[in-house]
């Protein structure tokens, strides 16, 4: 299916992530642009790049999501290399690994997971707006397109994350204020947001190493397997497409195998052996 992001140029925070860097390889096979932002692990960002078939066509720049000069710099690097960026995907996030109870984290711990998951998206979403209305709407009407990468924590909350999943709920309101916002620089530009579950990133490997803990994910999903990162990344490339989501705006999409806020089945049912097993399936 062709979905129209060919000669397209899209700006993708947190580039060198797990599913950053998968968003980055999904939006250039499918013939875009990509200007790729990184701060942690910048250089193995530009060493990917540098070995892919279509690095002509990635841009690479070091940016701090939470510094909104780093967020208006991107831009214009994206402007000044392609000629404009014509979508956005806010993925940049940090999720603390230790499980501590609010009144257990530090100050130092809330502050920057909110600080990151959340104020670098609004700093990130307003640059983007920002430069739509420098570079203005597209002649041939494909409209822009600013997607957010949630959080199932977001949605169900997540104990001993309560500053992760605050952050990541407050990105409901910038899709849903946004979508209003944006229409009045591009009448048709769209905003929306895939809201991950459990997704085997470097981020979390260590976290689903622990015996067990695979097993206790799958209680709530009745798809009992785990999200790769390109999953999600594919997710966000039907959003982002002028073609096939040109009147989709202000949604959510979930991807996380069915996920409830309650248990579905008990350890015992769950056969974590086989669950892993299906990690390695393409």
């Amino acid at each position: 299916m062709d979905l129209g992001l060919a000669g397209k140029v899209v700006l993708v925070t947190g580039a060198s992530g797990g599913i950053g860097r998968a968003l980055l390889n999904v939006f250039a096979e499918e013939g875009a642009s990509v200007v790729a932002t990184g701060h942690g692990r910048f250089d193995e960002l530009e060493s990917h790049v540098a070995s892919r078939p279509w690095r002509e066509r990635a841009h690479c720049v070091r940016a701090d999501v939470t510094r909104p000069a780093d967020m208006g710099m991107a831009f214009a690097a994206g402007r000044e290399r392609f000629g404009r960026v014509d979508a956005c995907i806010a993925n940049a996030g940090f999720w603390p690994r230790e499980h501590l109870g609010l009144h257990q984290a530090s100050e130092e711990r809330i502050r920057s997971a909110i600080e990151i998951n959340l104020f670098g998206a609004v700093w990130t979403a307003r640059a983007f707006m920002e430069h739509l209305e420098q570079v203005g709407a597209r002649t041939d009407g494909h409209g822009a397109s600013l997607c957010f990468i949630g959080s199932t924590a977001g949605r169900f909350g997540e104990r001993d994350h309560a500053e992760y999943s605050v952050a990541k709920a407050g990105l409901y309101g910038l899709v849903r204020t946004l979508k209003n916002e944006v229409v009045r620089i591009d009448p048709y530009a769209r905003v929306n947001m895939v809201e991950p579950g459990w997704t085997v990133t470097h981020m979390v490997r260590e976290e689903l190493a622990r015996p067990g803990a695979i097993a206790g994910v799958c209680r709530t999903m009745p798809l009992r397997q785990l999200a790769r990162a390109v999953d999600i990344a594919r997710s966000v490339a039907w959003l982002s497409s002028p073609l096939v989501s040109r009147h989709t705006s202000g949604q959510v999409l979930t991807i996380a195998g069915g996920m409830e806020g309650r248990s579905l089945w008990s350890l015992e049912d769950t056969d974590e052996a086989a669950v892993r097993a299906r990690l390695a399936t393409p």
